[in-house]
């Protein structure tokens, strides 16, 4: 009978032990996901930070080089598609887009000296860089932490629990390299 005993209360540890394991798996998990939405989160804060002084940005240009209609356009059609995006391969592929369309922008500005030493103009810029400076580290934190909650699901055993419970990978916010400085004009 006291072997009973013993072998009963062994069995009722190690179930005990595999709970706390299982729940502290589980609890990891949902952390490393809520600090990934969260990095996502900063993210769009920044996006649509640059996204209010584009419509400035366009404005300007456009008292100084109206007649580079296509330019505009496309920089305002791209910040409408960027806005829009759903998902992050989607976010990924218009702010590439948006990025072009703005270097553009950008470059046409080089050719009217008067624009180009517009104070308005030269403080959008300044803040368009700085946006683009805290996207790109936006988008570092926001991958290393994919990064994190993407090895915690995949590594054994705790992709078992991982899967039972729902948890799948996330993607990383991929920029292209040539888009992902941030665009410059030298005067």
């Amino acid at each position: 009978m006291g072997g009973f005993v013993f072998v009963c209360g062994g069995l009722l540890a190690l179930v005990v032990v595999v709970a706390v394991a299982l729940a502290a798996m589980y609890n990891r998990f949902v952390v490393l996901r809520n600090r990934v939405d969260n990095a996502w989160a900063q993210i769009d804060v920044q996006l649509k930070r640059r996204y209010d002084l584009i419509p400035n940005l366009v404005e300007t240009v456009k008292g100084y080089a109206a007649h580079e209609s296509k330019t505009l356009e496309a920089v305002v059609q791209a910040r409408n598609m960027a806005m829009g995006a759903h998902g992050v391969a989607e976010q990924g592929q218009a702010e590439n887009v948006l990025t072009g369309a703005l270097k553009s922008l950008f470059a046409v500005a080089e050719a009217y000296p008067d624009l180009k030493a517009n104070q308005n103009f030269l403080d959008l810029q300044e803040k368009l860089s700085d946006a683009e400076n805290k996207i790109a580290y936006a988008r570092q934190f926001y991958n290393d932490t994919v990064m994190s909650f993407n090895t915690a699901i995949q590594s054994f055993p705790a992709n078992l629990l991982a899967g039972v419970f729902g948890f799948t990978a996330r993607e990383y916010f991929e920029a292209d390299p040539a888009a992902a400085t941030a665009p410059q004009v030298q005067f």
